[in-house]
């Protein structure tokens, strides 16, 4: 039995593949720089922070990183409306990307700190800096430069991740191809369709991360 592979159908869908992949784009942007941000807080109080703050952090981090992506998702969507916390599709998914890069970046930009050398909290404390300024000023960007690749390839893995939302129905590029599939039978082009915007996505946003990375921290030229 022979397969022949028909795209005929993708002029007549290219809008649902293109807003499909503007959401994807935008759960990457939002759920990446708010995953960040979220993680060095984490990573900060587990590291430096006060020993209140510990343990709650703690917690938070273990229970997501051993758990699935899409019980945290449905966790967010279906379970809080059931005490009163109502929320679109769309909030929902940019909120479980958010505590889930917030937490496995907590982990990545901890061992960051952890590589700090001691030096430099001495020199930060003998220019009278709080702790606090002594982590934003001395330590952060150190520590951010060494484990940039590693958060860069977790920002990647996250928003490969983010395929499973069109599960709650955020229409996302994977709930295009579902949606496209459905309608045409063509399962097996619209599948390889999307994986090849996937992985364009996916290289894009090391590309971009990388670049990010060289302007946040430029290497310092040799004497």
């Amino acid at each position: 039995m022979k397969y022949h592979l028909d795209f005929s159908w993708l002029p007549q869908y290219a809008p649902d593949i293109l807003k499909g992949v503007m959401i994807t784009l935008e759960l990457i942007a939002v759920g990446g720089v708010l995953g960040i941000l979220l993680g060095i807080f984490c990573a900060w109080a587990r590291a430096l922070g006060p020993r209140w703050l510990k343990a709650p952090v703690g917690l938070y981090v273990e229970l997501i990183r051993n758990t699935p992506f899409l019980i945290q998702l449905f966790f967010i969507f279906f379970g809080l409306p059931s005490i009163g916390v109502q929320m679109n599709e769309l909030t929902a998914a940019n909120l479980a990307m958010v505590i889930n890069l917030g937490a496995y970046g907590c982990e990545i930009i901890r061992a960051g700190i952890q590589a700090t050398p001691k030096g430099q909290f001495e020199a930060g404390r003998s220019l009278a800096m709080s702790p606090l300024q002594t982590f934003r000023h001395v330590v952060l960007v150190p520590s951010l430069q060494r484990i940039w690749p590693a958060l860069s390839s977790q920002v990647v893995i996250v928003m490969l991740g983010s395929s499973v939302v069109s599960q709650i129905a955020a229409q996302d590029l994977t709930f295009a191809a579902n949606f496209i599939q459905s309608r045409t039978f063509r399962a097996f082009e619209a599948y390889i369709v999307s994986t090849i915007i996937y992985l364009v996505l996916a290289i894009l946003v090391r590309q971009v991360m990388a670049l990010i990375g060289r302007t946040l921290f430029p290497r310092r030229k040799a004497a």
